[in-house]
């Protein structure tokens, strides 16, 4: 009988959304959204100039149990680049897209890792059991790299992006996204990412050689597969673009 799996639950925020993801009560959101017992919860502290009142706003995320613990990822950045061999230099100016991703998958202690982006969360009215379900076919088909709920509703977008599909899943090569993304932690512990691929060059120039640009590169030239729920979506929205305001004005009211 197979071990039972141990999972994550991660976000990140950074100095300009730490306020909406932090400062009452996104982050709590975002994790009770996914119906889903976590065996750890936590948060990571990236790009911060100055990070003494973030430490303090994610203390009292633990201590209101709803994160259990919290990183800052430039004291372990160069531990990182160490382990997988990488500099800042081979992102080629996509290092701070990049380094968060990187850190935490680094640290985590679990078997699966469940991401998701500080602007992005599941939908709230989402009962479909995705995450057992993806594990379940991650565990069947060794081709089967990454799992994530559809984004943003666009259904007809992941079917087109698909070369099949099933009841429960779209299937494709490559397509990877950082804004959610559920992977088992040791296959991505690997020398995964130094490949390019062709179909990858559909990622922002200004992102260089980023993360998610390399997963995605990686997956296409070993014919790895996304599977994407047909049953479940994800929001994804731009804090910055004057999205969510209901959240920012509750998070006004409460600052």
């Amino acid at each position: 009988m197979e071990e039972k799996p141990t999972i994550t639950f991660e976000t990140k925020c950074y100095e300009k959304d730490w306020k909406f993801i932090v400062g009452n009560n996104l982050i709590a959101e975002m994790i009770s959204n996914c119906n889903y017992k976590f065996d750890r919860r936590v948060l990571f502290l990236n790009n911060f100039s100055d990070y003494n009142l973030i430490k303090h706003k994610a203390d009292e995320l633990i201590k209101n149990n709803i994160i259990d613990e919290y990183y800052v990822v430039s004291e372990h950045a160069n531990e990182a680049l160490e382990f997988f061999n990488l500099t800042k230099e081979d992102f080629k100016g996509g290092y701070y897209y990049s380094i968060a991703e990187l850190v935490s998958i680094y640290l985590c202690k679990t078997t699966y890792n469940l991401h998701f982006s500080g602007d992005a969360k599941l939908e709230a009215n989402c009962v479909e059991p995705w995450i057992d379900n993806a594990i379940q076919l991650m565990r069947t088909n060794k081709n089967v790299l990454v799992a994530n709920p559809v984004w943003d509703h666009k259904y007809d977008d992941a079917k087109s992006e698909s070369f099949k599909e099933d009841e429960d899943w779209y299937y494709s090569y490559g397509g990877f996204s950082d804004q959610c993304y559920l992977i088992k932690t040791s296959d991505f512990r690997n020398d995964v990412y130094k490949y390019t691929h062709v179909d990858s060059e559909r990622y922002p120039k200004y992102g260089g050689e980023l993360f998610e640009k390399r997963v995605d590169a990686y997956m296409r030239s070993e014919r790895l597969m996304r599977i994407t729920s047909k049953k479940c979506s994800y929001e994804h929205e731009n804090f910055e673009k004057g999205i969510f305001d209901k959240i920012k004005r509750y998070v006004k009211d409460k600052m």
